[in-house]
């Protein structure tokens, strides 16, 4: 394998860290890696809020609290602090960082045209990093003799 897509969909910390971490690693081992994000996934790419984005408290069982205690006030923003702390003792950078690095490590980052135009966003509103606003056809052309991985 020569060649990974990620699509990242989620916009949420455990949304949007795993498709890093793997084009990162895809990187470090000489795989060409493509990022391209859709839906929500796009809080990952948007400057104003790549920095902060939080950890999805109710109807996730992998945090192992009852969601009426996830919709309590305050706490997506502890689990997220949390998750933060933990993230920094592994060396594992902000989204911004991750996101600066994977590119200058030569990867590429899309955003779904499709979804920036429903959301009325414009290129402005994206982190430098990105390298364009692609529609599926042309994410599916550039993502040829390669796999995709959905996260």
């Amino acid at each position: 394998m020569n060649k990974v897509s990620i699509i990242i969909s989620k916009g949420y910390l455990d949304g949007v860290y795993p498709g890093l971490i793997m084009a990162n690693g895809a990187l470090m081992e000489g795989i060409e890696a493509i990022l391209f994000f859709t839906f929500f996934g796009l809080e990952a790419i948007i400057k104003s809020r790549m920095d902060k984005l939080k950890v999805a408290t109710v109807g996730n069982p992998a945090l192992h609290i009852p969601s009426l205690v996830g919709i309590l006030p305050g706490m997506s923003s502890f689990a997220s602090l949390k998750m933060k702390k933990e993230m920094d003792k592994l060396d594992i950078p902000p989204v911004g960082e991750f996101l600066e690095m994977i590119h200058d490590a030569g990867g590429k980052i899309y955003a779904c045209k499709a979804t920036v135009d429903m959301f009325h966003l414009k290129k402005e509103d994206f982190c430098e990093q990105l390298d364009d606003i692609v529609t599926v056809g042309q994410f599916y052309e550039m993502s040829l003799d390669g796999h995709i991985i959905f996260t």
